[in-house]
């Protein structure tokens, strides 16, 4: 018996403890969120669809369907026998090649958007808060004074005189949209420069360069990826809204929100479907992204599970 329980004891001692990263016990609280899973699956459906529904489109995004043209009413309605899954607009031309390039166009604004933000952000907010005194009030000082001027207003006024274009959407976004995310790396740098790593690191001679670059910003991923996900519906919408006014992408290319606009104009004509399929993608992508996000913010905040 005695041997038994000395020989369980070595066993108990040669076993090797695994332990999680933050990651791993990320992905398992992530997962344990029903609805925020169920909205990745269906945000990642929404993505294959923006980029392969093309595939399966019987008309390019400028065809004119000229059996239809002038009967939107009588015959552009959605079929299958016709070809056109999500009926025509007035025009006559698809509206599910329509829809796909729209969700194209309005997702790569929404990732890039929140990509270029994220990036400038993040490292303009670790390196304030790192150095501290003169630097970070100068530096702070700054982005109170950017944050200040409406951000709609000069996205609006930066198209008018440089041209509409997709283009000058992403560098108007790419102008003030980091500014909330320098705020709150700065806060967590802050936070963490003064901790163990940080003066272990300073200790050994590590350059202050590559303490930000490989020691405070990878600490700082979680929020940032939490923040940099609740961004992007926002991209999505001040797009959708720039569209939607006439000022955002121009024919033939589309958007969600030029694609609401148009039907939003044809609506009382009873072609409902022209306003209800883009509408649907725009609602049903932006209660994703803010579930994901929510979802995001649990899985990183262990306190609260």
């Amino acid at each position: 018996m005695k041997n038994n329980i000395l020989k369980n004891f070595k066993n108990m001692n040669n076993v090797e403890i695994k332990g999680r990263s933050l990651w791993v016990d990320a992905r398992i609280r992530y997962s344990k969120n029903k609805m925020a899973t169920m909205c990745l699956f269906a945000l990642i459906c929404i993505c294959f669809f923006s980029i392969f529904g093309s595939f399966f489109s019987n008309y390019s995004i400028d065809e004119i369907d000229w059996n239809i043209l002038g009967m939107t009413l009588e015959k552009g309605y959605p079929s299958i026998q016709t070809g056109h899954y999500f009926g025509t607009d007035e025009m006559g031309r698809d509206l599910y090649a329509r829809v796909v390039q729209g969700s194209r166009i309005s997702l790569a604004v929404g990732f890039i958007g929140a990509f270029i933000s994220t990036f400038i952000g993040t490292l303009y907010g670790a390196i304030s808060g790192y150095y501290g005194g003169r630097l970070d009030s100068l530096m702070m000082r700054i982005v109170d004074v950017l944050i200040s001027i409406p951000f709609m207003f000069v996205l609006i006024l930066f198209l008018v005189v440089f041209g509409r274009s997709i283009l000058m959407i992403f560098v108007g976004i790419a102008l003030f949209s980091w500014l909330g995310m320098a705020r709150v790396a700065r806060g967590q740098t802050m936070t963490l420069k003064n901790k163990e790593f940080i003066e272990a690191a300073r200790a050994t001679g590590v350059s202050e360069f590559n303490i930000i670059t490989r020691h405070i910003i990878p600490n700082l991923l979680g929020i940032v990826i939490v923040y940099g996900s609740l961004m992007i519906p926002g991209f999505i919408m001040a797009e959708s809204f720039i569209s939607f006014l006439g000022l955002g992408v121009q024919e033939p290319n589309t958007s969600w929100g030029a694609l609401i606009s148009e039907g939003a104009g044809t609506m009382t004509y009873g072609t409902i479907w022209q306003l209800a399929f883009p509408l649907s993608f725009f609602i049903v992508t932006m209660f994703c992204f803010y579930f994901i996000g929510d979802g995001l913010r649990d899985a990183f905040d262990p306190k609260d599970n």
